[in-house]
């Protein structure tokens, strides 16, 4: 396994209680869209302190990227990433697979999920091959929406977000469940893209299969 040490080149706030990583990238370095790697904070006391994050950058960007939740209220690494400043150091290790795209479909996330999409959009973007793809958003406060102004720039009417603790005029309100998913989507036989927490994985997937969804035909954070 090889290890990089590289050094945080920005730190911004992207929500309340998400940031914007912006670290060097290691010579050659490659990954695709939805790929992740194991992080580390390089200090003695953390450098063994691994979690996995996905990129948000795309591979021909000059430097890596990564947006990160921060969880002040846990005295875990992301607490510990969120005091970190230009200059600091992190480790990054072996890409591995996370969420690959296998077509035009619908991508469901809940909260700081949508982190593996934002790869995979932004590279559709770039090759003009986004399309009729959907991202149906559901967060519990419109301060919480992760890259907000972005995703509407990309997808317009294909955009479509749920607020679950907020009834806000030109958002859904209330969580995405089966009835939602039939209302919103009209064809189950196309792809479809879950991320988020182990019980909306869960419950977005079983919705899906009775909705008509083929079981090889969604795909899932692994």
């Amino acid at each position: 396994m090889d290890n990089h040490i590289v050094k945080i080149i920005s730190v911004e706030p992207v929500t309340h209680d998400v940031k914007r990583f912006t670290i060097q990238k290691p010579e050659g370095f490659k990954f695709k869209p939805g790929q992740a790697t194991e992080v580390s904070i390089n200090t003695p006391a953390l450098k063994n302190e691994k979690r996995p994050f996905t990129f948000t950058s795309l591979n021909d960007n000059k430097h890596l990227e990564f947006t990160i939740k921060i969880y002040d209220s846990h005295n875990g690494v992301t607490k510990e990433l969120g005091k970190l400043k230009n200059g600091d150091e992190l480790i990054i290790r072996d890409v591995w697979g996370a969420i690959e795209y296998k077509g035009e479909g619908v991508f469901i996330a809940g909260g700081a999920g949508v982190t593996p999409f934002i790869a995979i959009l932004r590279q559709l973007q770039a090759d003009e091959k986004i399309a009729n793809n959907k991202l149906i958003f559901t967060n519990k406060t419109e301060s919480d929406i992760i890259l907000k102004k972005e995703f509407n720039e990309m997808l317009g009417k294909n955009f479509i977000n749920t607020l679950t603790d907020e009834k806000k005029e030109g958002y859904e309100n209330g969580r995405i469940d089966y009835t939602f998913l039939k209302e919103k989507i009209d064809n189950f036989k196309q792809h479809f893209y879950v991320c988020g927490p182990p019980q909306f994985v869960t419950a977005i997937s079983e919705a899906l299969a009775q909705l008509g969804a083929k079981t090889d035909a969604v795909v899932f954070e692994k």
